[in-house]
Order: structure tokens, then C-alpha cells, then sequence
């Protein structure tokens, strides 16, 4: 078998699932965090962070659709 089957198992789903949330949680996190920082230099890294977890969150997302 060459080729990869086109299905998600159960326990795939399952750990899609977990890094869903996962990546849900963090951009959550930073964004209530990145509210109370004073330092522009560290709120444009914040938002960096944010932005690479919410394409991760769609990458993700667009797996299971």
C-alpha cells in the first residue's frame, strides 16, 4: 500500500480535536494576557503568536469539514 487512505480514524479525529482546543485555549490566553501589556514590542509578538495559532486552528478546522 503506497498511498494513504483517504479517512480520519477515531483516534485521529480525536487528537485533531485535542490541538483544536489546544490552539482555542492559547489564543484565548494571549489575547487576554496581550490586554494588560504596556510594551509595544511584546504586544506585536503576542499578535504574531495569535495569528499563527488561528491558521493553525483553520488548518486544522478545514481537516474535519
Amino acid at each position: 500500500m503506497n498511498e494513504v487512505p483517504n479517512i480520519i480514524s477515531t483516534k485521529d479525529l480525536m487528537y485533531i480535536e485535542d490541538m483544536l482546543n489546544w490552539n482555542f485555549v492559547l489564543i484565548k490566553k494571549v489575547k487576554t494576557l496581550k490586554s494588560m501589556v504596556k510594551d509595544r514590542e511584546i504586544k506585536r509578538f503576542m499578535e504574531t503568536v495569535i495569528s499563527e495559532h488561528k491558521s493553525s486552528y483553520e488548518k486544522l478546522l478545514s481537516l474535519i469539514k
